[in-house]
């Protein structure tokens, strides 16, 4: 089972808007060096509809090679049809993912029926253990908790990374699916702390970029029964965690990234610049927590 914390990492990119290959490589090193239970890229943090193919596959080529089996390594598909997500899961296993992420379908807003035949299409044929990537604000339509509690029981499909924040909505999940062997993951840093309350597993963190270290032991200190510590690193984190979704992801956590030295880098279009009003907040929290 999935368990811990997972960073959802950045792709840096050059002033060019070329793919910085030396920068992916401090920011994976840093992310092994601070003991995270995995990498997750190429999502929509990773910039991954903006890549080209070459370059998700090399992304993917220099993540593997720095991870050197540290730590998991659960990139994101970011397709829609059955035929694209197979050829890029095939890719991913190729060089040597541990498991994949497969977004609910978008743009075609398909009904519950069709978005359960698609995975379970995709499970049947995969090699690599399949994670849901259920994220209604980006793709529209919401896989429900019993939708999720139907795939759970396929037995290559090993989890969830929720994008859906409702409380009742994970709660329910949790419920329906705590007699399989399923890892509910949150995929926002605000709901780590009550998803573990809950009975959840860990999450897929933007932060993570930031502070892996403190996504790590918000996730080791309650598992390990200091839950007092878990929470007060939630409430000291939490405007962190908000402030970087203040603007469309990844725009802010590339942007503190850049402001503490590390190689976030350019942003590609139409993505642009966090607005000057949105930095200055931004400064205030990363110095008030010692982070520049």
């Amino acid at each position: 089972m999935l368990k811990g914390s997972y960073t959802l990492l950045i792709t840096p990119f050059k002033d060019n808007l070329a793919l910085d290959e030396n920068g992916l490589r401090v920011l994976v090193k840093r992310q092994v060096e601070a003991g995270v239970d995995g990498i997750a890229p190429l999502g929509v943090t990773g910039e991954n509809s903006l890549l080209s193919e070459r370059e998700i596959a090399r992304v993917m080529e220099i993540i593997v090679e720095e991870v050197n089996g540290k730590c998991k390594v659960i990139p994101d598909t970011c397709t829609s049809g059955v035929e694209a997500t197979l050829e890029r899961i095939g890719l991913y296993q190729k060089i040597g993912c541990d498991y994949v992420s497969v977004y609910v379908p978008y743009l075609v807003l398909p009904k519950e029926d069709g978005i359960i035949l698609f995975y379970e299409t995709i499970a049947d044929a995969s090699k690599v253990p399949i994670l849901i990537h259920n994220s209604p604000g980006r793709v529209v339509v919401n896989l429900s908790p019993e939708g999720t509690a139907r795939l759970a029981r396929h037995s290559n499909i090993v989890g969830i990374k929720e994008g859906f924040k409702g409380l009742d909505h994970i709660a329910k999940i949790l419920y329906l699916t705590k007699d399989e062997d399923f890892s509910v993951l949150t995929g926002k840093d605000t709901t780590l702390y009550p998803l573990l309350c809950f009975g959840g597993h860990g999450n897929c963190a933007v932060s993570g970029n930031v502070v892996p270290d403190v996504m790590r032991d918000i996730f080791r200190n309650y598992e390990n029964g200091a839950k007092d510590k878990a929470r007060d690193l939630h409430y000291k984190y939490y405007t962190l965690f908000e402030m970087l979704r203040a603007e469309t992801n990844p725009i802010a956590v590339k942007q503190t990234l850049n402001l503490m030295g590390l190689p976030g880098g350019r942003l590609r279009p139409p993505l642009t610049e966090l607005s000057e009003a949105k930095k200055e907040k931004l400064k205030k929290v990363l110095r008030d927590r010692n982070l520049i």
